[in-house]
This record gives structure tokens, C-alpha cells and sequence, in this order.
């Protein structure tokens, strides 16, 4: 009967331990979890924190897949996962490698901002250069924050005619906008675009527009790419001060330094025009931000940092200071 009873005890132990176990071994601390281009959603709902990755697997045919994952933490310290919320589908425009995955709450649905890529070469590159492929931000929809994600439609919500990346998301008086980036490699000067969205994000509905170009903010102080100078616009976010200044945080380069820096709406509107501070937000080494707010209503804003491609790239959590003119970053988040 003793021993029965040992028996039967250490089950109700086991069974207890094994999910804790189980968590235990999907857990993670941020310093650990390789990412570029991190996007954080705090989910009112769950109150919980996603965080999204570009996640691509490679096909039969040794071809790369794109894809999503996502982890998710109720205290922006420790995370569980990864979790595949997206798989580019096989009728795609294109199928190729996934950058910069958003997810946005709106209209009670969840919408995936993915920049896909091909290796289909489009025109010419020049020598030296990136080449010059397909590339467009494609927007997909969801019913929880953890997907699965499904497309609106087989093509990008970007013109197919510019090589596009870095789409976000912006409302402004109920109409939707896309905020995204014009390569460099197609133009030099890298751009900052926008266009119109349909009430459902399915497609534009008007022309596109140049906000500015890399090169309008002093602190850009482009690259040499072969005999040219080149500028690079990227991860564009989006943030109204609680005095109605309408902010872009944008990344580039700043004497070979990946940076971020602030451009400001005269108009307070998001068709600009744009004016850009002197000094950026952001200059050792880090990039492709995002803001956000804890449960707590602490402002933050995550970037990555060693921007080498070398899988060193890690997501940074600092505090940032909302000052009505401009945003000022306080230091290392602490929870």
C-alpha cells in the first residue's frame, strides 16, 4: 500500500512539474532571441506582448519560403515560443524571403505588414550594388494576434512598379494610409512613401506620394556605393504627442552608424509636409524602431542593434520620454 502510494504521488508531481517543464523550455530572455526589424503588439485583449520575426524555411526544391513567428510575454522579460504564424502561400506574387513583419490591430481583426522578396532580377543592377529584384510590402489577416495570417489577395498593397519595403500602418480620421520606404537600390536616394488604403486594407485606392527623401535630414549622411553616394530610408514608424505632433521615426545611416532620427508633420497631418530634426533619436549602432506602450502606460520603443548581419542583431528596449516637440530616449527599459 506504501509503495502505491510513493507511485501515485510521483505521478501527480510529474504531471504537475511537466507543463511548468514544458514552459520552461520555450523560455526565453530578449538578449537571447536573434531578430532584425522587431515589432512589438501589446494585445489589449490578452494583455499580452507579441513579438514578430522573419521566420523563412527552404522547400523541396531548395527554394526559400517566407514566413513569421512570433513569441509572445506577459512582462516584456520573458518570452515563450516561437510560434509560426504565417507561411507565404504557394500562389503568391512571390514567395521569397519575409522582412520587417508588423502586426496592427484594426477594425477588430489583426493585419500583417510583410515585405516580401524575390530573387527574380528585375532590370539591370548596378555593379557593385544590391540587386535589383522584386520587393513590395503585402498585407494578411488574422483573427487572434497569433494567427494564422491569410492574404487579401495575391499581390502587394505597395505599387508593383517601385521596390518597396517597410510598410506601416496609420489611420488618421478613420481613412487608412501605408507608410513605406522606396528602396535606394531603385532610385539612389531612398524614399519615404504613402499611400491610401481601402476601408479593408485589400488594396491602394489612390496614387502613391513622396513624403521626403533620405537625404533631406542632416544627419543622413549616406554611404559610398561605388562611385555614387547613396541613402538609405528605412523602418518608418508613426506617433502622435499628446500635443498633437504628428512624428515619423525612420532609420539610415550616419557616418556608417545604423541610426534613427525624427521627422515631424508640419501640418499634423500624415501627408506632410515633413520637416527633419537635426539631431537623431538614436545613433550607436541601432535601428528599424517601433513604439509602444506597456500595460502600465510606459512609452517605449525596441529597435535592434549590431546591425551586421552575422546573426548578432538583438532587440533593445529603452524608455523614451514623450517631450510635445520631439521624443527623447530615457534609457534602458526596466520592468
Amino acid at each position: 500500500m506504501k509503495k502505491k502510494m510513493s507511485y501515485w504521488l510521483l505521478v501527480c508531481v510529474y504531471a504537475c512539474l511537466c507543463p511548468l517543464l514544458q514552459a520552461q523550455s520555450n523560455a526565453w530572455e530578449l538578449k537571447d532571441i536573434y531578430i532584425r526589424d522587431p515589432f512589438i503588439l501589446p494585445d489589449t485583449n490578452t494583455k499580452t506582448y507579441y513579438l514578430y520575426r522573419s521566420a523563412d524555411t527552404t522547400g523541396t526544391d531548395g527554394k526559400v519560403i517566407g514566413g513569421v513567428e512570433c513569441f509572445r510575454s506577459k512582462d516584456l522579460q520573458h518570452w515563450e515560443g516561437p510560434k509560426r504564424v504565417f507561411t507565404v502561400p504557394e500562389n503568391n506574387w512571390i514567395t521569397g524571403k519575409v522582412w520587417a513583419p508588423e502586426v496592427h490591430s484594426y477594425a477588430g481583426k489583426y493585419y500583417l505588414f510583410a515585405t516580401l522578396n524575390s530573387d527574380i532580377q528585375w532590370k539591370k543592377s548596378v555593379p557593385g550594388w544590391p540587386s535589383y529584384t522584386f520587393r513590395g510590402t503585402q498585407i494578411f489577416r488574422a483573427d487572434r494576434p497569433e494567427g494564422p495570417f491569410l492574404p487579401l489577395g495575391q499581390f502587394p498593397q505597395t505599387p508593383m512598379e517601385r521596390m518597396a519595403l517597410d510598410g506601416t500602418l496609420w489611420v488618421e480620421e478613420e481613412i487608412p494610409y501605408m507608410v513605406f520606404c522606396h528602396e535606394w537600390v531603385q532610385i539612389v536616394d531612398g524614399g519615404m512613401d504613402l499611400v491610401r488604403l481601402s476601408e479593408d486594407l485589400s488594396q491602394a485606392v489612390e496614387a502613391p506620394q513622396t513624403l521626403f527623401h533620405a537625404s533631406a535630414a542632416d544627419w543622413s549622411t549616406g554611404s559610398a556605393t561605388g562611385d555614387q553616394t547613396t541613402y538609405v530610408t528605412d523602418g518608418c514608424f508613426l506617433y502622435r504627442t499628446h500635443t498633437g505632433k504628428l512624428l515619423m521615426i525612420w532609420s539610415s545611416f550616419k557616418e556608417g552608424q545604423y541610426a534613427m532620427g525624427v521627422a515631424e508633420s508640419v501640418t499634423g497631418r500624415v501627408a506632410g509636409p515633413w520637416r527633419q530634426q537635426p539631431k537623431p533619436l538614436f545613433e550607436q549602432e541601432g535601428g528599424h524602431g517601433m513604439i509602444f506602450r506597456t500595460f502600465e502606460g510606459r512609452l517605449c520603443i525596441v529597435f535592434h542593434n549590431q546591425n551586421s548581419s552575422n546573426g548578432g542583431e538583438r532587440a533593445q528596449i529603452y524608455e523614451i520620454e514623450d517631450q510635445e516637440e520631439t521624443l527623447k530616449v530615457k534609457g534602458k527599459f526596466i520592468p
